[in-house]
């Protein structure tokens, strides 16, 4: 909603990939299902990664090997039924 998107969000679990256009257009990736990375190579990962949009990635331990050496990395934590921690960590 903040990059002016005009439809909401929901998971690509099934797609993989989702585009939000907006201000400025976001990628939301759910790798949950990749089976190897020659999957995201063939899916174009540079487009996203790289382009000049905003990348967001659920399971990036999936992908570790491709992704950009900077960026955001945020955790969630399940600390009780009503509670989480956030933790998020700048790689440069």
């Amino acid at each position: 909603q903040g990059l002016g998107a005009k439809i909401p969000a929901s998971s690509p679990s099934f797609v993989m990939i989702n585009q939000y256009p907006g201000k400025q257009t976001a990628y939301h990736l759910d790798l949950y299902r990749l089976k190897n990375i020659e999957e995201l190579i063939d899916l174009g990962y540079e487009e996203y990664f790289y382009g000049e949009g905003i990348c967001l990635v659920e399971w990036a331990e999936k992908a570790q090997k491709l992704l950009p050496q900077r960026r955001w990395e945020v955790e969630l934590k399940i600390i009780s039924e009503n509670e989480r921690e956030i933790s998020i960590t700048q790689r440069e």
